[in-house]
């Protein structure tokens, strides 16, 4: 037996949604805008769950709430309705996604399941004799001659198991599989398991935009996470487009989500038996984990618990590697003629650095810093006015081979990352809540920069405060004319297409920061900082007297 879920012709597609201000207070434009793209997500829904009579009346009700709001636009009764209107498109929403088709609980025994209903991705479930062939890219599901029901012999679906699924493009790249039921002893399915295993797969690609950091987290391992998570560890990763580095970076992440080695799909010749295998990764939103969606109500806070755990091992082994290698250098300096003696003077220094009470009493800042495109071309000055500001400064520069948990030590202990808009500031998710996140914003990067890291990183718990650059601040102001579009108005000029955006504002801007004006940030987040250690120690104070 075969069911699809496909999605309506009406579903929703990805929208650029308008950057949200520093402000957090909306006016009528921004909530009317609101309105419209909630409508057409509601009606969508609501038109195919209780037809069109139920439609033209919810129609009716948005429309004479819109011209309320357009002719009464202070009445705190129209506010309200409105926000009513508004929050109803949000549960309708939680709700039709709460329970998701093919939930692996709810797939019958001998049973192939397609949900293909979201944009982001494709997820099949196959229960019962599932055995790997990867000689022809296919995963048998095998039907017992009893079987109630003959239908599960015609399955034959296709899915490419990444969370890319709008662009065909990257989706082209990545290996097709082919899940096929067939009674046993069927001559085209695999006839024996060389390898039987207890647990359910769950099977996914690593390529795709693999090798960029945003998506090496955004479409892969979160997704895995939230596909993952439900089964305690016991469950067998079987990866297509497998990769050594990858799995060298990730490992411990993925140790913390199964307990058996992966299974390398493409050259593992032998054929795998599973009583379960999930195709494909559930995906919720850019770098987020929906807890409504979760078995367990996991969330993003839940997901960084767990790379905590993952990286505690590696970082202590780190620590002291740095620990002998202080020693033994102190050894070797203590030995060492009068020059060597001045080396080791200073060596002291450092080693004493950092236990001293003025270096305790600083907050830490760190800067991710960038080659090439959207550098900060000021860099030392933005280091020195960080300094001035009462941090200890450190600068980062991520390099493909720099092992994550050296990123992660630093930027977990650290109290602000600054950097600019990049796949690079994926690394928020190292940062423990309540920390400041600093996103740099160059023209025309605002509707991505706050959607692919600045909401998230609030759903994360941090305070983030975005920095928009003005055109006096970008290396394009040396390019175009100060009335250009470019300058003045980036939203006509993205309006052209994701080449035009990607040609002038990401490959082709550098960042010189104003730092009279950067350092009202700094301040901001030196305050920010005072104000949660002291109020840490009332509560740590308050905690000793009970």
């Amino acid at each position: 037996m075969v069911h699809h879920h496909r999605a309506s012709l009406l579903a929703p597609q990805q929208r650029k949604v308008e950057a949200a201000a520093e402000d957090p207070e909306q006016g009528g434009g921004g909530r009317m805008k609101e309105l419209r793209r909630r409508l057409a997500d509601y009606a969508c829904h609501h038109h195919r769950k209780h037809g069109h009579d139920a439609l033209l009346r919810m129609l009716a009700g948005f429309a004479l709430a819109s011209c309320l709001l357009l002719l009464l636009p202070g009445s705190p009764i129209v506010s309200g309705a409105m926000d009513e209107l508004l929050q109803l498109g949000r549960r309708v929403r939680r709700d039709q996604e709460a329970a998701p088709p093919c939930a692996a609980d709810d797939v019958a025994d001998g049973t192939v399941c397609c949900d293909r209903s979201s944009h982001r991705t494709d997820v099949c479930v196959m229960r019962g004799d599932v055995r790997t062939q990867a000689a022809s890219n296919s995963l048998f599901l095998l039907v017992p001659p009893n079987a109630s029901s003959r239908a599960a012999a015609a399955a034959d679906e296709r899915i490419r198991p990444y969370t890319r699924k709008w662009e065909s493009g990257i989706m082209s790249t990545v290996d097709e599989l082919r899940l096929r039921s067939a009674p046993e002893g069927d001559a085209a399915a695999p006839a024996r398991c060389d390898v039987r295993h207890g647990v359910p797969a769950v099977v996914f690609s690593t390529g795709g935009y693999t090798g960029n950091v945003y998506h090496e987290f955004n479409d892969g391992i979160i997704p895995l996470y939230i596909t993952a998570r439900r089964y305690n560890k016991k469950v067998v990763f079987v990866m297509l487009e497998y990769h050594d580095w990858w799995m060298t970076k990730y490992g411990h992440i993925v140790e913390q989500l199964s307990d058996y080695p992966p299974v390398d799909f493409a050259n593992d010749r032998r054929t795998h038996c599973f009583p379960e295998a999930v195709v494909g990764l559930r995906i919720h939103d850019e770098l987020a984990i929906d807890a409504a969606r979760t078995p367990a109500n996991q969330t993003i806070q839940d997901f960084r618990q767990m790379l905590d755990d993952a990286h505690r091992g590696r970082i202590q082994t780190i620590i002291e590697e740095e620990e002998k290698e202080a020693v033994a250098a102190a050894a070797a300096a203590a030995a060492a003629a009068a020059a060597a003696r001045k080396q080791q003077h200073r060596g002291s220094q450092r080693i004493r650095r950092t236990r001293t009470a003025e270096d305790d009493d600083s907050p830490r800042l760190v800067i991710v810093s960038r080659n090439g495109s959207r550098a900060i071309e000021n860099e030392a000055e933005l280091v020195r006015a960080a300094a001035g500001a009462g941090f200890r400064v450190s600068v980062l520069q991520p390099r493909p081979d720099t092992e994550l948990a050296k990123m992660y030590r630093a930027l977990n202990a650290s109290d602000v990352m600054v950097g600019v808009h990049g796949a690079a500031m994926t690394h928020f998710l190292f940062m423990r809540p309540g920390s400041v996140f600093i996103q740099v914003v160059p023209l025309g990067t605002d509707w991505a920069a706050e959607t692919y890291y600045g909401e998230p990183a609030r759903r994360l718990g941090l305070r983030y405060m975005p920095y928009k650059i003005l055109p006096s601040e970008s290396s394009l102001r040396g390019q175009y004319a100060k009335d250009d579009p470019v300058l003045t108005d980036p939203d006509t000029v993205n309006a052209k297409g994701w080449q035009v955006t990607k040609q002038v504002y990401l490959d082709g801007q550098n960042v010189r920061l104003d730092i009279a004006r950067f350092r009202r940030h700094l301040h901001r987040a030196r305050d920010h900082w005072a104000t949660r250690r002291r109020a840490t120690a009332r509560t740590g104070s308050g905690a000793e007297q009970r």
